[in-house]
């Protein structure tokens, strides 16, 4: 937008100025003259002006509301701003994923409690299988909490693959018997597809990281997608005695991170559901400007828009 600005000889001066800096006018309560194009000057000197915070629309800049659980407090500066985006971006994704869950958390929790384990672990069935027991992923993982062939066997589940066996029939009678071969096909068994079988294999699976992680959630988390081996690895790299996820962050392969995060963020937007189901859930404190001279700042700001035009 253009600006002109006429001088005591009736000569016009024209430059253009940005969106943010008429913002900023309006903003501030800077008012026009009567008539068009002319413009008070603001070169005098004026009465200091201070923006008080009590002075701010609070409808506009809502306090933030937000609350971690208390095994993920500490990790707000580190998070905050990814789980804002996930729920701007992912909203029609959580609702239906927490819709989901009420069918199997209750279940879930009862038995991660028998293992003293975090409640908060129950999101991990949400990340790995989307609550599907016939889920499989590119590695060969299955289930609901999508078991390696091994692990499944190490932690008790037993796994019998679906096969067809060749089996001999004789029809007919005496000189026109004919002896002929049929597939039958024997039923498999998959415990990785049964839903508490499997939940308590995958219980007994993270209290064991939780021995060799030092109990440190985040790090099971990892390991629980990337192996523990890994997350071992990423505690060398770093070089500290005890180290934790975020020290460890940038050493782990993208998808475990990425893993963490969606751990991180699910659980924070479950806890806060009721604020996040009716668009009342503030992530940051409102930001307020204090000028201790306005007139100043926007002669400043002008000025600089003239020099770019």
């Amino acid at each position: 937008m253009t600006l002109r600005f006429r001088s005591g000889k009736k000569k016009t001066t024209s430059f253009t100025v940005s969106t943010p800096v008429l913002m900023l006018l309006f903003t501030l309560g800077i008012t026009t003259a009567s008539q068009a194009g002319s413009y008070t000057d603001t070169s005098k000197k004026s009465t200091p002006v201070q923006i008080d915070k009590k002075d701010a629309v609070d409808d506009e800049f809502p306090e933030p509301n937000i609350n971690f659980p208390a095994v993920l407090a500490g990790n707000e500066d580190e998070s905050l701003e990814y789980i804002e985006k996930f729920s701007e971006n992912r909203r029609a994704y959580v609702i239906r994923t927490y819709n989901r869950s009420k069918k199997y958390f209750p279940k879930i929790s009862a038995i991660l409690k028998k293992y003293n384990l975090p409640d908060e672990l129950k999101m991990l069935i949400a990340l790995e299988s989307a609550f599907n027991a016939n889920a499989v992923s590119k590695a060969g993982a299955v289930g609901y909490w999508q078991f390696m062939d091994d692990v499944a066997r190490e932690y008790g589940l037993k796994y019998v693959p679906r096969n067809a066996a060749r089996v001999k029939k004789v029809v007919g009678k005496g000189k026109h018997a004919k002896v002929i071969y049929a597939k039958k096909h024997v039923s498999g068994r998959d415990d990785r597809k049964n839903f508490n079988k499997s939940t308590h294999a995958a219980a007994r699976y993270l209290k064991d990281r939780g021995r060799n992680l030092n109990n440190d959630i985040l790090l099971m988390v990892a390991s629980y997608n990337c192996g523990v081996g890994n997350v071992w690895e990423a505690m060398k790299k770093t070089g500290l005695s005890e180290p934790g996820f975020w020290d460890i962050k940038e050493y782990l392969p993208a998808e475990t991170r990425a893993y963490v995060m969606n751990f991180i963020t699910l659980n924070v937007l479950f806890h806060n559901y009721d604020k996040f189901s009716s668009n009342s859930l503030s992530f940051s404190p409102a930001r307020f400007i204090k000028l201790d001279n306005i007139d100043k700042h926007i002669v400043a700001a002008l000025e600089e828009a003239c020099c770019r035009d």
